[in-house]
């Protein structure tokens, strides 16, 4: 957990809204944990093995978080951040149930 206590996600009456940090050839795919920016934004830690290029890293995050939560990867929509480290991805469902998940991950 981080020092406030925060999550870098909310639920939405659709489902789920995340925001994430990427890490691109980050050796593996992971989830990190969860820290505060020094904006004071709080982020879900991510890396994955794919590099930042021609779209990679984004699709290898996409599938990566699907696999993760169990979600199907049309669910996902990746709404702010396609050339930047930090992203914003909706995500279609219970978000109550995809909170539960993160919040598990990240324990």
């Amino acid at each position: 957990m981080n020092a406030t206590g925060q999550r870098p996600w909310t639920v939405t009456p659709s489902g789920l809204v995340v925001t994430i940090r990427l890490t691109p050839k980050g050796g593996r795919d992971a989830v990190d944990g969860i820290a505060t920016l020094s904006d004071g934004r709080v982020v879900l830690k991510m890396r994955v093995r794919a590099a930042p290029t021609d779209g990679e890293a984004n699709a290898a995050l996409m599938a990566f978080l699907a696999k993760t939560l169990d979600v199907a990867r049309r669910a996902m929509t990746l709404a702010a951040g396609e050339t930047a480290r930090i992203k914003r991805i909706e995500i279609d469902g219970d978000g109550a149930a995809l909170a539960a998940r993160l919040e598990q991950l990240v324990r």
